[in-house]
């Protein structure tokens, strides 16, 4: 099997239908439903793979915290360097005189960043955040 192109047939109400090329629109004009249809098959195949344990992937975890709250900073630090195999870099960025956002890349195996995360989510000060994942395999993107 190839990268060949095969069609298929897809039936849905029509309200439904409509509401999708309103999303088709919505992602520009170099796209179609088509392609829209293989970038939500993609997306959810990746959901589906990084939901195994034992899979390598690849992640941003972006959080907001006030630098101000009770050595925030030290404790991030500390989950980081002890994760030092897994966190690949780090972006900080001011806010404002108060906040900080920073953009962490994580890479390893999905149990792993999820728990870097939660213990980073989960720090004390640290005011929202959210991570991201896609496998490490370039090629489950085809």
């Amino acid at each position: 099997m190839g990268n060949e192109l095969v069609r298929f047939s897809v039936a849905m109400p029509e309200d439904l239908l409509m509401r999708f090329d309103a999303l088709v629109a919505k992602r520009g004009l170099a796209k179609n439903r088509s392609e829209v249809v293989r970038d939500l098959v993609r997306e959810a195949l990746v959901e589906d793979r990084v939901a195994d344990p034992g899979v390598d992937v690849v992640g941003t975890l972006t959080i907001v915290y006030n630098h101000h709250a009770s050595d925030v900073q030290e404790k991030l630090h500390h989950v980081q360097h002890h994760s030092y195999g897994s966190v690949v870099s780090t972006t900080h960025v001011h806010m404002d005189e108060d906040n900080c956002l920073e953009v962490i890349i994580l890479r390893g195996e999905a149990v792993e960043v999820q728990d870097i995360a939660h213990r980073i989510l989960g720090t004390k000060g640290v005011k929202n955040g959210g991570l991201v994942l896609t496998t490490a395999d370039a090629g489950q993107l085809e």
